[in-house]
Formats: structure tokens, sequence, C-alpha cells
């Protein structure tokens, strides 16, 4: 058992070295919110794109996060090619596909809100804010059935403004990981 925990505690001192990425991609992720809460429906195509390179990066995070974490790798892995897809699929045609991504909108923030859930019960023992990102999973399931019974233009207004709420979600949630990554970091150097 003490053998185990070495290595758990190495880990953990490993991971925390990276805390400052965490950080980054939550400053990086805030900053994408409010870009895209500034953009009206006449940028369709912009919003697109932005659509887009934010599932590629949401995608791509995912994949870092498969390669550090031990254990649900397989969880990360197949949520990390769910949002390359959908980030491609985005980029390929913007205006075409914000109009179908506004009508399948409620079933993607509903994939969104179970990763965040199923995530902040695969670390509540190591994460002692786990309920936060319990909380921001419950409240975009409740966004996700709203935002399915919605009509088409008003879900590329509500494409706009939850894509918005979404990255900053991400945001915070991503800085606060920094941090206790941070304390977890210094925690297991004591």
């Amino acid at each position: 058992m003490e053998a185990r925990d070495l290595e758990v505690r190495e880990a953990a001192g490993e991971a925390s070295k990276w805390w400052w990425m965490w950080l980054l991609t939550g400053i990086l992720w805030v900053v994408i919110s409010l870009v895209i809460l500034q953009f009206r429906t006449s940028s369709v195509s912009t919003v697109g794109i932005i659509i887009g390179i934010m599932f590629l990066f949401a995608g791509l995070q995912d994949f870092a996060m498969m390669f550090m974490a031990e254990g649900w790798r397989w969880l990360w892995a197949i949520f990390g090619v769910i949002f390359v897809i959908a980030g491609i699929v985005s980029l390929a045609s913007p205006k075409n596909t914000v109009a179908a991504f506004a009508d399948i909108l409620g079933f993607l923030f509903l994939l969104v809100a179970i990763f965040w859930i199923i995530e902040a019960f695969a670390t509540r023992e190591v994460n002692p804010l786990w309920w936060m990102g319990l909380i921001a999973g419950i409240l975009m399931v409740i966004i996700a059935f709203w935002t399915g019974s919605q009509l088409l233009v008003t879900k590329v207004y509500t494409l706009l403004v939850f894509a918005g709420i979404w990255a900053m979600l991400h945001g915070i949630t991503d800085i606060i990981k920094a941090f206790q990554i941070k304390k977890v970091g210094k925690l297991t150097a004591g």
C-alpha cells in the first residue's frame, strides 16, 4: 500500500508542474467566451468558425488529459474524438453548420453536461471543489433540455449565448483546477 501511495504522490507532483497550463487554457476560454458574447447573428460564418475552433480546442485539451490522467483515459479519448469531429464539421461549412449545430445544440450541451458530471464524481476524492463541476454539469443538463425545446431561429441566438456561457464555465473550472493542481503539488512535496 505504501508503494502505491508513493507512486500517486510522485504522479501528483509531476502533474502539478503543469498547473500553469490549466490556468492558461482557463484564461483563453474566458477570452473566447467574451468574444463570442459580443457577436450578433449577422456574423454567422465567424460564429461557426469560432465554435469550430472551440470544439477543436476542447478536443485537444481532452486528448492531453487522456495522456496525463491515470484511469478514465477512455472517457477523455471518447470526448476528445467527439469534440474534434464537431470542430471539423463546423469549420468545413460554418454558415450551414451554425444552423445544424443550433438544431442539435441541446444534444451537444447534454454531452458536455454528462462529461462534467462524470468528471466531478471521478475526481471527488482528490478535488475538494468537485461539487462545482457537478453543479456546472447539472446546470448544463437544464440548459440542454431547455435549448432542445426552442425554435430554430431562437436556437441560433441561444447558440451564441450558451456557447459563450459554456466557454466561460469551462474557463472558470480550468482556472480553479489550475490552483487545485498547484495546491496538490505543494502538499505532495511536503
